[in-house]
């Protein structure tokens, strides 16, 4: 099979995390291999090592390419919201040529069933394939269509399947600069706020139980789903399990039913790559 292409963009503070998230792909992944570029404005070398000696051992490709870190020079950042988080949206102009399509992972994200059906997703014509978390509250989703002036889902940016090439053409750099120039203090999730008011016409939605499933909101998707989606029905079905929000399941006092499982997948890493989290 040919292999998956996976992106992801951090800084240095999220290495420890990204190398959960290869743990679970490959305890998960166990038939696929991949190929794993990180873009990225400056994390050492010797940081890199262990993501590095971790895809070998795998199997995996390594590509970390470093970005001018003058890119989105002035946009708003954060602690929690760094200048890489905007680099996954100028992707097809700065991964290699030759890549077609990727798939973007956040790195508070565990892979806990196969990513091939994803990754094999028709796009239909569409730049890139989203799920949105709209049923925490139907009232936030039709603010934030409100705020940023959209019709469609307000769809989360952490999983992001992409048409590199149709990316190529179609997503032009500068558009993007001026929209963060002209709305910078009006934008709350910075990347996510540009994906949904530049290219939301351009998503084909995906299924958030399965492709994107918020950690925080088990009694939620319990409920929508009639009872059918409970703990056993997560485990067997969704794919990728995401830890959105400001609390993570690797800081103290967290209280969400999946923490231990990201502590079980960190523990294995711990175990063989000796990270600290």
């Amino acid at each position: 099979m040919d292999p998956i292409f996976l992106l992801t963009t951090l800084d240095q503070n999220y290495l420890p995390q990204l190398q959960v998230l290869l743990t679970s792909i490959s305890v998960n992944n166990p038939k696929d291999t991949f190929v794993l570029s990180l873009l990225h404005s400056g994390i050492p070398e010797e940081a890199m090592e262990g993501v590095r000696r971790q895809c070998g051992a795998y199997g995996y490709s390594f590509l970390p390419i470093r970005v001018d870190d003058t890119l989105f020079q002035g946009a708003p950042v954060t602690r929690q919201y760094p200048r890489e988080m905007y680099y996954r949206l100028l992707a097809p102009h700065l991964l290699p040529k030759l890549l077609k399509r990727v798939l973007y992972l956040d790195p508070d994200i565990l892979a806990i069933n196969p990513l091939r059906p994803l990754w094999e997703t028709d796009l239909q014509g569409n730049l890139f394939a989203a799920a949105a978390h709209t049923g925490k509250t139907e009232l936030a989703n039709s603010v934030n269509q409100l705020r940023l002036g959209t019709e469609q889902d307000y769809y989360n940016s952490g999983v992001l399947l992409m048409d590199l090439e149709a990316g190529r053409r179609e997503i032009v750099p500068q558009e993007i600069f001026q929209y963060v120039e002209q709305h910078r203090k009006e934008l709350i999730l910075p990347d996510q706020d540009i994906l949904n008011a530049l290219y939301s016409e351009k998503i084909l939605p995906l299924e958030d139980v399965l492709w994107n499933y918020d950690a925080r909101n088990y009694s939620n998707y319990l409920l929508r789903s009639g009872g059918r989606c409970d703990l056993r029905w997560v485990m067997e079905h969704t794919a990728i399990l995401h830890f959105c929000g400001k609390e993570k399941p690797w800081k103290p006092k967290y209280i969400h039913r999946f923490g231990i499982l990201y502590q079980h997948y960190a523990q294995l890493t711990r175990r063989v790559w000796g990270i600290t989290l």
